[in-house]
């Protein structure tokens, strides 16, 4: 059996969807489903079977996947190591959100930057959770770090780390608000009577807070919106308005009494972070270097 039609099986059947594979592949759409047709051809038997949106594999599908895609990831990272160049620097491209890369993932990885032998170099994208996904589908990272899961077969998501978020203002602003009085469900009303920093006009952290604390939807627009959640900081430090932020970001200030937390919830609320590589990658050494490397270092980020 051609290995290349394999590995155009493979693509598709982890993908979910021939346009998806043939962007993997670098290859045309007919083309792949060329080689799918001549793969069902020999086996004689249907593959996958088209949606609205995508394919779905059939169950012969799903079992030659499970025998066939070890194997031809193993050839993959052969061909992409070389013979005789273990010691080569292999670059990892590392896509996610800007703050929490820069401050949590970028410091952790660079131990692995050093030469020790068996160094990586690093290559950083920020994006959303949608356009970093989107990345890595198409082939422009190798690990993704997202603020939600994935889903179908063409990722694999392992869960790094819960972020809690703080309702904030710096201390000025605090007093206006009046803080005993907003210890109860209530308080929302009374919050949205003051100006909002967020990072979207469709209130992204402002709402998933009140959601959480508050079970409702907050009847208020941004005052001042940035895309940057350190940004956003600076801008509740100067006094701009309250925001939602999470507690490692602010933590420090926090400390230093340039914000104020303005709730104490029973159960804060969290985000999680997942990450996430193309199902099959972790073969490769220097991306579950970096999986492992970050997975250890977030057992520390509370």
């Amino acid at each position: 059996m051609d290995l290349a039609l394999l590995r155009t099986f493979v693509t598709v059947h982890r993908a979910g969807s021939f346009t998806r594979a043939a962007a993997l592949l670098g290859l045309s759409q007919p083309a792949v489903t060329s080689q799918i047709r001549t793969l069902e051809r020999q086996l004689g038997r249907p593959l996958f079977l088209r949606q609205a949106r995508g394919v779905t594999a059939t169950t012969i599908a799903d079992e030659l996947a499970h025998k066939a895609a070890p194997h031809l990831d193993a050839l993959v990272e052969i061909a992409e190591a070389g013979l005789g160049e273990e010691f080569a620097i292999r670059t990892l491209h590392l896509a996610g959100p800007p703050e929490f890369t820069a401050e949590r993932a970028l410091p952790a990885l660079t131990a692995l930057t050093r030469d020790d032998g068996q160094s990586i170099a690093l290559r950083t994208s920020f994006g959303t959770a949608e356009e970093t996904l989107e990345g890595l589908a198409a082939g422009h990272h190798d690990l993704a770090i997202a603020t939600a899961r994935p889903r179908g077969a063409l990722h694999t998501a392992t869960p790094l780390c819960d972020e809690e978020h703080v309702l904030a203002a710096a201390p000025r602003l605090a007093a206006r608000i009046g803080r005993g009085m907003l210890l109860h469900r209530d308080a929302a009303p009374s919050l949205e009577k003051f100006p909002v920093v967020e990072v979207h006009e469709s209130l992204p952290l402002v709402s998933r807070y009140w959601a959480a604390v508050f079970d409702s939807r907050p009847a208020v627009s941004a005052t001042v919106v940035v895309p940057d959640l350190r940004a956003v900081l600076a801008c509740v430090i100067a006094g701009a308005g309250l925001a939602v932020l999470p507690r490692y970001l602010c933590e420090e200030n926090l400390e230093r009494g340039e914000i104020v937390a303005l709730l104490d919830p029973p159960v804060p609320p969290l985000r999680t972070y997942f990450l996430v590589v193309r199902t099959g990658t972790l073969a490769m050494p220097h991306i579950a270097r970096a999986h492992e490397w970050l997975l250890r270092a977030a057992v520390d980020w509370s």
